[in-house]
């Protein structure tokens, strides 16, 4: 929090977590794995929070179909990363931007996680998130998974160590389909996300650890389900990633 505004830019969110909490965040790098609407969401909030530096990777370009949830993006035709840079730049100063153009794949996602505290999954497919799933179990760092189909969405926090990892909880991939898109699940679901991130950081309240939420936005309610790791896992079930975090 160098700079003249923070505090007051800041000041409605301090008494949650202070200003240790603040600087906390104003050191973190967090990845956001997609540009597209639960992307938008989660990095809208992780940046106007005052997270310090937000890693956004993602290949594709805006699309016209895109803009109905995806708000951070004004120019059809424009890199995601770019436009979400600009944006997020221009609604905090203060944050730091790395754009990755490129496609999340085995040789890219261990570059990409090195060196974040958190990792946000705003993935639109679940073979590339098997890949950040054990991106993160490798590194042992936090991945926030989200996930929505129209009304419908899900989220939770998976803790290399301390809770089942994504294969766990979803052995095999679902079958490819191009689920309808709603802007405001994105938004709910992003934002949980992003409020999962800066519990982490900050150290408060209780995780989404070992629960699965789920939202039914067309009736309004929101239940659980209790999660438990699989001991045939073929990602997590191994000692080296069942280490506590330190």
């Amino acid at each position: 929090m160098s700079h003249h505004d923070s505090p007051g830019r800041y000041s409605r969110q301090l008494p949650l977590w202070g200003i240790e909490g603040q600087e906390r965040l104003s050191r973190a790098t967090v990845l956001v794995a997609g540009a597209g609407g639960l992307g938008s969401a989660s990095s809208f909030y992780l940046a106007a929070a005052g997270v310090g530096c937000l890693r956004i990777a993602d290949s594709d370009t805006v699309e016209v179909s895109n803009l109905n949830r995806q708000i951070l993006h004004r120019q059809v035709g424009s890199l995601k990363v770019e436009s979400a840079r600009d944006t997020l730049q221009a609604l905090n100063p203060e944050l730091r931007v790395e754009a990755f153009p490129s496609a999340i794949d085995s040789d890219s996602v261990s570059g990409l996680v090195r060196g974040a505290d958190a990792i946000v999954d705003a993935l639109d497919n679940f073979e590339t998130r098997y890949l950040l799933n054990s991106a993160s179990l490798r590194s042992g760092v936090p991945l926030m998974h989200g996930a929505i189909s129209g009304f419908d969405g899900q989220a939770t926090t998976l803790v290399p160590g301390r809770t089942p990892c994504l294969r766990c909880l979803f052995p095999r991939s679902p079958p490819p389909v191009r689920p309808p898109a709603l802007g405001a699940t994105c938004g709910v679901i992003g934002s949980i996300q992003a409020g999962e991130v800066l519990k982490y950081l900050t150290g408060k309240g209780e995780l989404l650890e070992g629960r699965l939420l789920l939202w039914d936005g067309l009736f309004g309610r929101m239940d659980e389900v209790t999660c438990d790791r699989s001991p045939v896992c073929p990602d997590c079930a191994t000692a080296d990633c069942r280490k506590p975090l330190l």
